[in-house]
């Protein structure tokens, strides 16, 4: 009960400024060690050669969907359990934590299971060449194989998060980057494993990040009790993960899809442009995930305050979470731009490869201005359960507008078409979250007035 005290002194009563510090820097954080973990195996990879670097971007896009699965039961139990913390449901919050836990592992190991199974034609699908596909089966055989722990990893991570617990988090993923980053040389060039020493270093790290998470539940240290008892198999508790979690999971899809097109549109000029894109990819992925991360120390904030009803705090934290995302966008796209040839020059030696890369990064960097006003919103709509609007906002940049631009413009500007595809989805779903956050402004009376949140649910948005 004491945990349950703090955990709600923290959503409802600090000041907003602190309690997202509090809540956002070491999600934050732990978020920006992944990112890390994930470039710095591209950069212990790249030194094998081109060929081994586009290996790890191709499969790439198939981690991204098996994360989606923990992130689909994570989030959108996460979303719903701090709307129940915030109405005192402790019960309802607890079977929900273990229905969502349970459900990811089993969904998790039933799509790596078939994942497997046809693990060519996929590795084909997503831009593997002829060069690239041994080095891609060696990697993900073993990459894959381990992904069910990160099914439960990022379960877990969304659910410490919806009770506040996000300086557990940040250890617990520590623990794992910090394992790989010793692991990744010692068995690449030490013991001579060549791109299965990374794969292997990956899933061990893996290992130590469940290992902190299972620790955690055995000594009960949080709000939530998840148990295989607690499991409910009620359809309105399946239908509130799901609500939020299916346009999670759909990001992720649609992720997974626009590397897997970008990979597909790259390989028709060889394996620098596919280890090109893939290296601009794991350099934004950086980014992405430092604003993700602090954006998941806001949504349980956010939850918490609508469900119980302090709409006051909730408008201070959207104007604190836009100026704080939005500088530290502006920031990394400056250092990207300034250092684009340094950057890249990280991932390999391959001239062709480092060009298209500069340029690719340039773009990207200038474009990505705009994405923490974008995931401030996008997160505002999913806290409130307003999937609808969250899952357009949270679709744009890398699937409704992204899908036509890396279609299109490649046919019509070939290699130029596909550095240019992101920026152009970039340029879009700023534009259009622009319409939406006047909408949700108005309703939370940012601009105008203060009309009441209950109008916000009785608006069709």
């Amino acid at each position: 009960m004491e945990q349950t005290t703090k955990t709600n002194f923290l959503l409802g009563e600090e000041k907003v400024s602190k309690a997202l510090m509090k809540l956002g820097i070491p999600t934050m954080i732990g978020m920006l060690i992944s990112a890390l973990y994930n470039a710095v195996d591209a950069y212990f990879v790249g030194g094998l050669g081109t060929s081994q670097m586009g290996a790890v971007s191709v499969v790439f896009p198939v981690v991204q969907l098996v994360i989606g699965l923990g992130m689909m039961f994570g989030a959108g139990a996460s979303s719903y359990i701090s709307r129940l913390l915030g109405e005192k449901e402790y019960t309802l919050a607890d079977q929900t934590a273990s229905t969502a836990l349970f459900s990811g592992l089993l969904t998790g190991a039933a799509v790596i299971g078939l994942i497997l199974c046809f693990l060519t034609p996929v590795l084909s699908a997503l831009g593997a060449t002829e060069t690239i596909l041994p080095y891609a089966r060696e990697y993900s055989v073993i990459y894959v194989s381990g992904s069910i722990l990160n099914v439960f990893n990022v379960t877990m991570n969304n659910l410490l998060t919806a009770q506040g617990s996000t300086r557990f988090t940040m250890a617990a993923m520590m623990a794992g980057s910090v394992t790989n980053l010793i692991l990744d040389p010692i068995l690449i060039y030490g013991l001579h494993m060549g791109i299965r020493g990374a794969a292997a270093a990956t899933v061990i790290s893996l290992c130590v990040n469940s290992l902190m998470y299972v620790y955690y539940l055995r000594k009960q240290k949080g709000v939530l009790k998840p148990s295989i008892r607690k499991i409910t198999i009620k359809g309105a508790v399946y239908k509130e993960i799901l609500k939020i979690g299916i346009p999670v999971l759909t990001f992720q899809l649609f992720a997974s899809a626009a590397l897997g097109l970008t990979n597909t549109a790259a390989k028709e000029y060889g394996d620098y442009a596919v280890a090109a894109m893939g290296a601009v990819s794991r350099v934004m992925t950086v980014g992405i995930y430092i604003v993700f991360g602090f954006m998941k120390g806001f949504q349980p904030f956010a939850g918490f305050n609508f469900g119980a009803g302090q709409y006051e705090r909730l408008r201070k934290a959207v104007k604190l979470c836009s100026l704080w995302s939005t500088a530290f966008c502006i920031l990394m796209s400056f250092l990207c731009i300034l250092y684009s040839g340094e950057v890249i020059g990280l991932f390999g030696t391959d001239p062709q490869m480092l060009a298209l890369g500069g340029k690719a990064l340039r773009l990207n960097a200038l474009m990505f201005l705009t994405f923490g006003f974008q995931m401030v919103y996008a997160s505002l709509y999913l806290s409130a359960g307003r999937s609808g609007a969250g899952s357009i906002l949270s679709l744009g940049r890398q699937g409704i507008f992204f899908f036509p631009c890396i279609l299109i413009l490649p046919k019509l500007f070939g290699l130029s078409g596909i550095v240019w595809a992101q920026p152009a989805a970039d340029i879009c779903s700023a534009l259009m979250t622009l319409w939406f956050a006047w909408k949700m402004n108005e309703i939370l009376g940012i601009q105008n007035g203060s009309r009441s949140m209950e109008q916000m649910k009785e608006e069709n948005i």
